[in-house]
């Protein structure tokens, strides 16, 4: 676990970012971060193996961005730090042209970012943008130096929207970034349900803490694809979108909603 903090990095005040780190067993995180990842993990023991499908979930978007739908540039908003398969080692490994730009604004993730978060290809291209994701005008302005928006994009927001109270300010910021992209471009996206008690007490528990998390309703989640053509199977727990048969884990559904909707 990390030990000699980095500049400007407040080690006493839990983070997002380090609290899902240590849920995957990284060791980007502090003693704040885990005292919340423990006390939630009590309430709730399924969040583990939520983080852990959620990024299973983004690996099976992604491979199916960069192979069926053709998908070459990828805009992947609130990252968070580095860990398993990565957006642009799953893009370029189908895809070895893809252009990925990540999107965060936490000084530890960009610290990893800029070691880690490497082009895998010569013909790829690998890019980090440090920015705040309630100012989306910032993200699409950065975004363009290395991303073509006359050409389809795939936009991700992987669970970050409980970190934002008000779901119209999520929606909002989803808008802007998927009106800036063209016609053929798709939207990525998971977010934790209200889908049943222990969640909701799992919640409950990381906002007794500090660490508010707002959980969605299934139809909060839907909402926010709305313009948009759901890809098959819809919007399904995470454990049952396009499932590859070599999933870790219990297969059972989970309090987490995804889908990949296109842009007419």
């Amino acid at each position: 676990m990390t030990d000699q903090p980095l500049p400007d990095i407040r080690t006493d005040v839990p983070h997002g970012a380090r609290i899902w780190n240590y849920w995957l067993g990284g060791k980007d995180n502090y003693a704040a971060d885990r005292e919340i990842a423990d006390a939630v993990s009590a309430t709730f023991p399924e969040i583990v193996d939520m983080a852990f499908k959620s990024r299973q979930f983004l690996n099976r978007a992604v491979r199916y961005l960069a192979g069926e739908a053709g998908i070459r540039q990828f805009l992947d908003v609130g990252t968070g730090l580095p860990t398993m398969q990565n957006t642009h080692e799953v893009a370029q490994s189908v895809a070895p042209e893809s252009r990925i730009v990540y999107v965060d604004n936490d000084p530890l993730v960009l610290a990893h970012a800029r070691a880690l978060l490497v082009n895998t290809t010569p013909e790829g291209v690998t890019k980090y943008v440090d920015a705040d994701y309630h100012d989306p005008a910032r993200i699409i302005e950065q975004a363009r130096e290395i991303l073509d928006f006359s050409q389809p994009v795939a936009v991700m927001f992987m669970g970050v929207f409980g970190y934002v109270p008000d779901y119209d300010e999520a929606r909002r910021i989803i808008s802007h970034v998927v009106d800036a992209t063209p016609s053929g471009s798709y939207l990525a996206l998971w977010e934790g349900t209200s889908t049943s008690e222990a969640v909701v007490r799992g919640a409950q528990a990381q906002a007794d803490l500090g660490s508010p998390y707002q959980l969605r309703t299934v139809d909060e989640v839907a909402g926010w694809f709305a313009g948009t053509e759901l890809v098959e199977p819809g919007l399904v727990p995470l454990t049952q979108w396009r499932t590859d048969g070599v999933e870790v884990g219990r297969p059972e559904p989970i309090d987490a909603y995804c889908a990949v909707g296109r842009k007419p």
